[in-house]
């Protein structure tokens, strides 16, 4: 772990084997860290905030500089380390750490970010100005799927505006948030602004219920996120909670039939569909149901293999136990009466006979009673559905509970204009099937994919991660001596 600027042994005396997922290698061991260990990380960033809220906003971004910089010079290393603690495929690991890159960009812009507004003479002789000031210890708690990205997401934001911040990563795959640690302090930041700890329920539960922290963001699944949100917030923090997604593809018989086909089959199996952003349904339209053929030779084409082997479209499911859920589900699913057309289950990689490998799964005929389509499957699985109008499917799509990202195909402004209109989804996509935004913007999840009420990265982070002081001030002539000569400066 990293506590008080330094790299620390715990003293727990409960450990995690990592494992290599095509393998069950172990390649690392995590502890679980002591309740002393925690309060230790903790006390350390608010120590630290008394020095770090006062360093000048250019140093801070001039230091988020050097760290982006580093995160390029060692991109394809942390690329290597994800992969073999994930077993995503290379460019997809590289695709993580690059997204993570983006938004350390990003936050090198800071000055310009933490701006506040002035009124001059909102009464007479008196002006209204605010200013923008970091929060304290915040903290974040991420999940398995993007440990580059997403801690990505958090701590460079936070530390930014002028904040500390304790960073729990997923215990599955730490050694990536590790050595984005170790860059940062290369990079020349204070070594105790960032402290990183391990840990599951019990570390997060010790979070949530610090009164030393200020705010929390957490990615992950619905139940947990609701379980953030809520206890985060009796405890009178500031959280924000990126939870669940099931997020639908409509197709109108006018879009573009290759570039339709080639983009379901990536975005549903791609980081072997273990990804909020993953399209997990698609809704042919009209036409379109006739497609579900090419579909389906599609996707038989989508082999996973070892992140080594450079023919792998994507990698093993993370653990035997996400497999396995995966795999009950699709067993649901043909119970339930949809048509399995596709069944991933069973599939050996030549060479990686213990790998949690999945092939693709593709379901037709599926409908809204189905745990398939209820649950976020997480796993190489595509529900297809089909609607005689776009009407049809919007009203499908709003009557989801998840609103985290949707994607219409089509040739036709009209179609396109009323879809982004009139769908409750906060992420939409045109011709685009995962409309993740870059970092400028914010990622927008709606509804039950989403708790709080700002968003991760862009502004939107800025205004998570500090708070607005308003001042009014008035200046009295009488406070100018009257022997001072007119053109005199006077010292306040």
């Amino acid at each position: 772990m990293f506590i008080d600027g330094q790299s620390v042994i715990s003293e727990s005396d409960d450990w995690m084997d990592v494992t290599d997922p095509a393998t069950q290698e172990v390649i690392s061991r995590v502890p679980l860290a002591t309740s002393d260990e925690m309060e230790r990380a903790i006390a350390s960033a608010k120590k630290a905030f008394e020095t770090w809220k006062d360093v000048p906003v250019t140093k801070r971004a001039r230091m988020m500089l050097s760290f982006q910089h580093l995160l390029k010079e060692h991109h394809d290393e942390l690329a290597e380390i994800l992969a073999a603690e994930t077993g995503k495929n290379l460019e997809d690991a590289k695709g993580d750490v690059w997204r993570g890159i983006e938004v350390a960009e990003h936050a090198a812009n800071i000055p310009s970010l933490m701006m506040g507004e002035t009124v001059e003479n909102v009464a007479s002789k008196v002006d209204t100005y605010s200013l923008i000031q970091p929060l304290g210890v915040c903290a974040g708690i991420t999940p398995f799927n993007f440990p580059a990205m997403i801690p990505l997401w958090m701590f460079p934001m936070a530390i930014v505006c002028g904040n500390t911040f304790v960073l729990k990563p997923s215990e599955q795959d730490p050694n990536t948030p590790m050595r984005l640690a170790e860059l940062f302090y290369e990079a020349g930041f204070p070594r105790d602004v960032l402290q990183v700890v391990h840990g599951g329920k019990d570390q997060v539960d010790q979070i949530l219920n610090h009164p030393d922290i200020e705010a929390i963001s957490f990615v992950g699944s619905v139940p947990v996120g609701e379980h953030i949100y809520k206890t985060g917030t009796d405890n009178l923090k500031r959280v924000q909670a990126f939870a669940g997604a099931k997020n639908h593809m409509v197709v109108m018989p006018d879009a573009n039939k290759n570039q339709v086909i080639n983009n379901i089959a990536g975005s549903a199996c791609g980081a072997a569909g273990q990804r909020c952003m993953a399209i997990s349904v698609a809704v042919l339209v009209g036409e379109a149901q006739e497609w579900i053929g090419e579909i389906k030779n599609k996707m038989a084409e989508m082999k996973p293999g070892y992140w080594k082997n450079p023919e792998s479209f994507y990698g093993p499911l993370i653990s035997p136990q996400a497999k396995a859920r995966v795999e009950s589900l699709i067993a649901k699913g043909v119970e339930e009466g949809a048509e399995l057309l596709l069944d991933g289950r069973g599939l050996e990689v030549e060479g990686y006979p213990n790998g949690n490998w999945l092939g693709p799964s593709l379901f037709h005929h599926v409908t809204t009673d189905m745990r398939i389509y209820q649950e976020e499957i997480f796993g190489p699985v595509l529900c297809v559905m089909t609607a005689d109008s776009l009407e049809e499917a919007i009203e499908l799509i709003n009557d989801n509970p998840y609103g985290n990202g949707t994607s219409l195909f089509t040739s036709s402004g009209a179609a396109a204009r009323k879809f982004q209109h009139e769908i409750k989804v906060g992420q939409v996509g045109i011709n685009i099937p995962i409309p993740v935004p870059l970092p400028f913007f914010s990622f927008t999840g709606w509804r039950k994919s989403f708790y709080g009420d700002q968003h991760a990265y862009g502004k939107q982070a800025v205004r998570f991660y500090t708070e607005t002081k308003t001042v009014t001030s008035r200046w009295f002539e009488s406070d100018i001596p009257d022997d001072a000569a007119p053109n005199a400066t006077i010292n306040l």
